[in-house]
Formats: structure tokens, C-alpha cells, sequence
């Protein structure tokens, strides 16, 4: 019976076998969760682009093994004591005195065994960061114009190009051909051979007639040589190549807007919130979304579209007119994002305070004109008051499935704030 081999080409993380390292963080995927969350409480978010390194206690690791049993009956001898009978009472140790029920090694002198620990890589840690989230209600299209391919292995071809080429396949068939074509030839060669060596010693011998027909013996030995020699050593029907086919992968194309006040309200504190908010958000598109256009507005009294840089770092101020974003907002979505060809998002941070007036301007430029053309859209206040902002927009909330709000008035509750916003459609939230 031939042997049988077994390809397992499910797709790996990149394309590739899973290693040990991937396994081991699938494995212990909670605790490794919660060690990043705890790590980036204590750091800033402009620091998240860094590894960390992350302990687990010995107890978490311990896994079952199989081992040999004693089983049977066995008699045993045990030392017995002299200074113990069965009925005794065994006093209570004495404060300090008795000893763990854990593994560790208590000392005195500081050192002991720690918890097992290992570091995450710059890579991993975002990865394990920004994990269960997304962009809610994200679909998947494939645009005609500009699509995309993924390369999977297919097996072996006969033809393809000098890269791909594999040798021992290649090799392996080359020796099956010449043995299949010139194993007849073979045979025959050995029992002419035979014979000619039997004629030869009969001709030596005075045979007469082993005489006559050692010539034609020795050319159809000379022949069935020369057959074999023409026999290529490697034929182009032996070679083998790698197979790979290319299949479309749907593309997802998607924007974000970012709004930010930075009206005159908006103190220096407000604004960091706000750019904490939007830092995290940065990050997270960046790294898990390949295909995405990220529009940055600042406003005050007016609206204006800004690089990134900007964004982050620029100093002009005004007075508070919100709508003037809103409206920014559509004009650029009419202009350059076709709600049939892109998803659109949007998130608003600002601290709610706004002209009366131009508070119900916006609830109705949001319900009217930009939500219809959103997937999602995201309000964050980084104020505890609840202005007329935050009251127009709280119609809107119970409304609309697609929009969401939350206030955010410290630094710790930049990131629970954030993973409740765009965290995966289903997934629960994290404690």
C-alpha cells in the first residue's frame, strides 16, 4: 500500500505554519489580555507603540500530563515517630509560624521564584490592543477599478517560471521516465549480453556457428546501448513547478472623519482628552485597516481640513460655531466619498458647549444629511456638564441604531470609553 501524504493548506497567521509562539499566546489569550490592559493603565497613550513584558503566574500554566500509575496492591513500610500517636491534638501554630499552602520558596534574603514572564513585541501588543475591535457595520465590497488578489499555493504544475521551480519533484519524475522508458531495453540488454558472453566463449572454444552469429550479437548489443544513451537525463515533461493562483480578496474601503473643537472653551485639558481619543483612534485604523482615508477638521467659529500634524499640534482658537464642522463634513463627503463606493464614519469630540441656536442646526445636519450617509458616527463629550449640545444629541441617540455617544471628563476613561465605541458587532464588553 503507498504511503499517503497529507498537504494542510489552511492559511496561517502571514501566510505561514504557526509557531510555537502563536500558539502559546493563543493559548493563554485571557491572561495576556489582561496584562495589556493593566499595562496600559499605567502608561500614556503616546507610548502604546511599545512592547511590554507580561507575567503570569506559574499556577495559570500548569497543563495535564499523562503519566504511568502504580495501580495494584502494594505494601508499603513507613518511618514511624516518637513523638506522635493516633488520638493526638496538634496544637496551632504560632502567628508567622506556619507554613504556605503555595509552591514558592519564601526566604529571607529577597529572593524567591517569580511569576513566569515573557515580552510582547511592539506587534504583538498592538495587536492584542486593538483585537475584538472594529468599525461597526463595515461591508465589504469589490470595486471593479482597483482589485485585490491573494496568492494561495495550488499544488505543482508542469510549467511556470524558473523561481518556482522544485528540484526533487522535478528529479523524481526524471528517474521514473528513464526506468519506465528504458526498463524493456534493460532487460533485453542483459540477456543479449549473456548470450554474447556464452557465443564468445563458445567461439573461443572452435564453434563455427558461434562464430557466424557473434558479429550480429555484438551490433544489436552496441544498439540497444546506444538506445539507452539517448535517453535525456532530465526531459522537460519532468520538471515541476511550485503552483500558486490568485484569488480576489473584497476590499473595504472606508473614511473617518475626525471632528475636534478647539474653541475657546476647549481649555488645554479638554484638548488633550480629545487628542488622546483621537490618537487611539489613529492607531487603531492604521494598523488594522490597509484601505482607509482619515479626514482631519478642526473648528471654532469656522471649519477647516487639516493635515495631521495640525491637527494635533496647532494653536488657533476661536469661538464655538459646531454645525460649521457638520457642514464641512458633507461638503467633502459630496465631493470626494460616494456613499456607494465608500464607508463612511465619523467621530466628534468636543466639550458641548455651543451657540442655543446652532446646537438644534446640528441635530438636524446629522439626521438629515450625514447620518443617512454614515455607517456609524461617534460623539464623544469631554465635559461632565450636560450642555444643549448633549441634549440635542441625546434625541438623536434614541433614535438612531448608528449613533453613539459617551462623555469621557478624565484620562483613565479615555480607553473604556473608546473600546465601548468601536468594539466588534456581538463581542462583550471587557470589565
Amino acid at each position: 500500500m503507498a504511503l499517503q501524504s497529507i498537504i494542510d493548506r489552511r492559511l496561517a497567521g502571514k501566510n505561514k505554519s504557526i509557531g510555537n509562539r502563536e500558539r502559546f499566546m493563543r493559548r493563554y489569550k485571557d491572561k495576556i489580555k489582561e496584562a495589556v490592559r493593566r499595562a496600559v493603565d499605567g502608561r500614556g497613550i503616546r507610548d502604546l507603540e511599545r512592547g511590554e513584558e507580561v507575567r503570569i503566574p506559574k499556577k495559570d500554566l500548569s497543563e495535564p500530563v499523562f503519566h504511568h500509575a502504580s495501580g495494584g496492591v502494594r505494601d508499603m513500610v513507613h518511618p514511624g515517630n516518637q513523638e506522635y500517636v493516633r488520638g493526638d491534638r496538634i496544637k496551632r501554630p504560632q502567628g508567622g509560624g506556619g507554613g504556605g499552602s503555595g509552591k514558592g520558596q519564601a526566604s529571607d534574603q529577597g529572593e524567591g521564584e517569580d511569576d513566569f514572564s515573557f515580552a510582547l513585541s511592539k506587534e504583538e501588543f498592538m495587536q492584542v490592543f486593538f483585537e475584538d475591535l472594529a468599525l461597526p457595520h463595515l461591508v465589504r465590497t469589490q470595486l471593479a477599478e482597483t482589485p485585490e488578489f491573494k496568492t494561495h499555493r495550488a499544488g505543482f504544475s508542469s510549467d511556470g517560471t524558473p523561481n518556482n521551480l522544485h528540484v526533487v519533484r522535478s528529479l523524481r519524475g526524471a528517474i521514473g521516465r528513464r526506468l519506465a522508458i528504458g526498463s524493456g531495453s534493460r532487460r533485453e540488454l542483459a540477456e543479449l549480453e549473456a548470450e554474447l558472453a556464452i557465443t564468445e566463449a563458445a567461439a573461443q572454444a572452435g564453434d563455427a556457428e558461434a562464430r557466424q552469429r557473434l558479429p550480429d550479437l555484438t551490433l544489436k548489443v552496441i544498439a540497444l546501448r546506444e538506445r539507452l544513451s539517448r535517453i535525456p537525463y532530465l526531459d522537460p515533461i519532468d520538471l515541476r513547478f511550485r503552483s500558486r493562483v490568485r484569488t480576489p480578496v473584497p476590499t473595504s474601503k472606508a473614511v473617518m472623519f475626525c471632528l475636534m473643537d478647539v474653541s475657546g472653551s476647549m481649555d488645554e485639558g479638554r484638548k488633550e482628552l480629545s487628542k488622546r481619543f483621537f490618537i487611539l483612534l489613529y492607531l487603531f485604523l492604521t494598523r488594522h485597516y490597509e484601505k482607509i482615508d482619515i479626514v482631519f477638521i478642526r473648528h471654532h467659529t469656522q471649519a477647516q481640513e487639516v493635515d495631521e500634524e495640525n491637527f494635533f499640534h496647532a494653536r488657533e482658537t476661536g469661538g464655538t460655531v459646531v454645525s460649521s464642522a457638520l457642514v464641512l463634513m458633507e461638503e467633502i463627503i459630496r465631493a470626494r466619498y460616494s456613499p456607494s463606493e465608500w464607508n463612511i464614519y465619523g467621530a466628534q469630540a468636543s466639550d458641548g458647549d455651543n451657540w442655543h441656536h446652532d446646537s438644534g442646526r446640528c441635530r438636524e445636519l446629522l439626521d438629515q444629511k450625514i447620518l443617512p450617509l454614515c455607517r456609524y458616527f461617534a460623539y464623544v463629550q469631554v465635559a461632565e456638564e450636560e450642555q444643549n449640545l448633549w441634549e440635542e444629541y441625546c434625541q438623536l441617540a434614541n433614535a438612531t441604531p448608528h449613533f453613539a455617544m459617551r462623555k469621557a471628563t478624565s484620562a483613565d476613561q479615555i480607553y473604556p470609553v473608546f473600546r465601548d465605541l468601536f468594539k466588534k458587532e456581538g463581542a462583550a464588553q471587557a470589565a
